[in-house]
């Protein structure tokens, strides 16, 4: 029966549960992790592999998001995870949206952003994918970094269990849940405090409050294209004037509504279907794009083109590749709590529920654990 007890014990092996599973492992603690499928299926390995403070409002969660980032280079260093310190570029080719750079810039301070504000002569030296055709200027941040989240989470996980020694149960969905205890219906586990991190044993385990919680899903649709010859790089992970629509760090800027009048007049579908667009490049060399937000309980299982089209179309007036052939795409679903960066609470005693991290959980997750854990 020992060796059925831990100290921790953690449901989903997503992002946010193995940040908790780290944190705890490394204060000593005996952690297991239990996940319903043979590996990490969902949004941790389906997104841009994108850690990105710069999107959060300076105060906590910016905090939150820095912490993180300095969570993600310690376990670069410790186990050889692919992580590339490359910083991001916000472009502008408008008035607007350059007032919109300079006003964020300038509210910035010493909130921790690491910020530049780059004349159009200055961006090519960050990233040789840039269009400078009618490029106004843009804002550079030093914070990004990017990890390779299909090798990242498995690698992740590897490193867990083998040098920090997290029992990890795959293929193992847990059907109950009370104080101190946990069990597949055919085994039982035993944990002084229970972390449950996966959407779907949530939904199933506390239905009441799960439809108490005000989450809804995102579903986002992403592009990938073919590896980039003779080792081109990216450099910086880049984005547009539409992004600045997207992430709560602007969104105190009154001179963000002149952008979002005019992006509405050009063109409604960005505004109905979440268009953003961020560019990153992974390990191999691949350019991931995306990508789109629909929201509700009735999201479509299936892609549509037209989504597709208005992100390809869109990104061909900020960037160019050597080759934009695109190999592969997909969708994720996130679950979202509007107004809020997670959903954190007490179920019962010692099982608490984490979730709703809102698309941000490569960049704040290893935050949030510290203060959970």
């Amino acid at each position: 029966m020992n060796e059925n007890k831990f100290d921790v014990a953690i449901v989903g092996a997503g992002i946010v549960g193995l940040a908790i599973a780290y944190i705890a492992a490394q204060k000593g603690q005996k952690v297991a992790v239990f996940e319903r499928h043979p590996r990490a299926v969902g949004a941790s390995v389906r997104n841009f592999g994108l850690i990105w403070p710069v999107g959060q409002p300076a105060g906590p969660a910016l905090d939150r998001a820095l912490r993180s980032r300095e969570v993600w280079l310690e376990i670069a260093g410790a186990c050889g995870l692919w992580l590339k310190q490359n910083g991001s570029l916000h472009l502008a080719y408008h008035d607007d949206e350059m007032a919109v750079l300079r006003d964020f810039y300038r509210d910035a301070g010493s909130s921790g952003y690491g910020l530049r504000l780059l004349m159009p002569d200055e961006v090519p030296a960050h990233s040789p994918a840039v269009k400078t055709e009618g490029l106004k200027g843009a804002l550079h941040s030093t914070t990004e970094c990017t990890v390779s989240p299909r090798q990242a989470i498995p690698q992740l996980t590897e490193y867990l269990e083998t040098a920090l020694h997290v029992a990890f149960y795959f293929g193992t969905a847990v059907t109950h849940v009370e104080a101190d205890c946990l069990s597949d219906f055919y085994n039982v586990w035993r944990a002084e405090r229970i972390f449950i991190c996966s959407g779907a044993e949530f939904e199933t385990l506390y239905p009441r409050l799960f439809r108490e919680s005000g989450i809804t899903k995102c579903k986002l649709q992403m592009l990938r294209t073919a590896a980039q010859p003779e080792d081109w790089d990216l450099g910086a992970s880049l984005c547009a004037g539409l992004t600045l629509l997207h992430y709560g760090s602007f969104a105190h800027l009154d001179s963000l509504n002149a952008v979002r009048e005019r992006y509405e007049k050009e063109n409604p579908d960005f505004a109905r279907y979440g268009i953003h667009v961020l560019v990153s490049q992974n390990r191999p060399g691949e350019i991931i794009l995306g990508d789109s937000h629909e929201y509700g309980w009735d999201v479509s299982p299936f892609d549509s083109e037209a989504i597709n089209k208005l992100i390809i179309d869109y990104l061909g007036t900020f960037a160019r590749f050597p080759d934009a052939t695109v190999d592969e795409t997909w969708h994720g679903v996130y679950p979202k709590l509007p107004g809020q960066s997670a959903f954190v609470v007490e179920a019962e005693p010692g099982v608490w529920i984490v979730n709703g991290l809102s698309g941000a959980g490569m960049t704040m997750s290893f935050g949030l654990a510290q203060e959970l854990v």
